[in-house]
């Protein structure tokens, strides 16, 4: 007994100075006390507790059966498992104990950062089974698998839209709620996810880092590639149900329809005017302001929007033709 209580006095001892004696033969990671030293080892041979497989057993069951009977004290969000409300406490707390050694960024999770180590070393250990598309993170692979099989698990509450990926539904509902949280440091623009303020942000560095395979062409956007590289092959997927009009870009087919329905979602703060496009409403408000932002390379006449531009610049054409 006298032999054992020494023992456990000597381990607390080595917790509160921090003291790591122990070791494991296989990593040579260093512990503090001998019982952390066993529960790691079994992250090599696979081995497990009787209470960890009774946590699994417990957290397959629910996986199923779709039961969340923990929940956060603070949000209410229901949780699986008890570890799972743990892991989530921290979002509250702002609490961000670990770090990228790469570029210092800050996680919750331990695991977030191991994630996140993978945006720097290019590693991408998840692929599709289907087309053998790589993915850093197993979520974005599940997700991606679903473009295969046309699952689409989460809807919008408000208009039953469905998505294949949980994160697009958050996105999504922001449409509803006019919700824009993520602001762009230069101009102050908000937008409805943080991929759009990268995209945007280009507009003002004028980084283009993505370039057509065929002509080279340089571009600030992933998906503007993949749009353009349509007017070398041809292909419009996109069409109109009302009159099968067809289009190469998903947004053109959603302003097109509006010549139809006549909607005008966009309209002007200084004068109510409506427009279908934001464009137009950016453009219209240049008469409010004055600027003309676009000017004619030959004669330097300005003019508030492109399309005058254009019209103007034809007069010089014209002007060449007859001489």
């Amino acid at each position: 007994m006298a032999s054992s209580s020494y023992s456990e006095t000597n381990e607390h001892m080595q917790t509160a100075t921090k003291e790591k004696l122990y070791s494991c033969e296989v990593c040579g990671k260093t512990f503090v006390n001998h019982h952390d030293v066993q529960s790691h080892m079994q992250t090599h041979t696979g081995e497990k507790t009787f209470t960890q497989a009774a946590n699994d057993i417990e957290h397959m069951q629910r996986i199923h059966t779709g039961e969340k009977p923990y929940s956060c004290k603070i949000c209410s969000k229901a949780f699986a498992t008890n570890d799972a409300v743990k892991s989530h406490m921290p979002t509250h707390t702002g609490h961000k104990p670990y770090f990228c050694k790469v570029c210092g960024k800050a996680f919750s999770l331990q695991y977030s950062v191991m994630r996140h180590m993978r945006i720097h070393t290019g590693e991408k250990p998840f692929s599709c089974q289907v087309c053998g598309k790589a993915f850093a993170d197993q979520s974005n692979a599940t997700a991606h698998m679903r473009t295969h099989t046309g699952e689409k698990p989460y809807s919008c509450e408000v208009c039953s839209k469905a998505f294949v990926d949980k994160n697009k539904v958050i996105r999504h509902m922001r449409t509803h709620t006019g919700e824009k949280p993520f602001p762009c440091s230069v101009c102050g623009k908000k937008f409805t996810n943080k991929a759009h303020v990268k995209s945007h942000m280009r507009r003002h560095t004028g980084e283009k880092p993505y370039s057509c395979e065929i002509c080279g062409k340089a571009l600030a956007d992933k998906s503007i590639v993949t749009i353009h590289m349509r007017t070398h092959t041809g292909e419009k997927p996109y069409s109109c149900e009302v009159c099968g009009k067809t289009f190469a870009d998903k947004n053109n087919v959603t302003r097109h329809v509006r010549t139809h329905t006549g909607d005008k979602p966009f309209s002007c703060e200084v004068c109510g005017k409506a427009f279908a496009d934001q464009s137009n409403v950016t453009a219209h408000m240049r008469t409010h302001t004055g600027e003309k932002s676009y000017s004619c390379e030959v004669c330097g006449r300005a003019f508030a929007n492109k399309n005058n531009l254009t019209r103007h610049m034809q007069t010089h054409w014209r002007k060449r033709l007859e001489t």
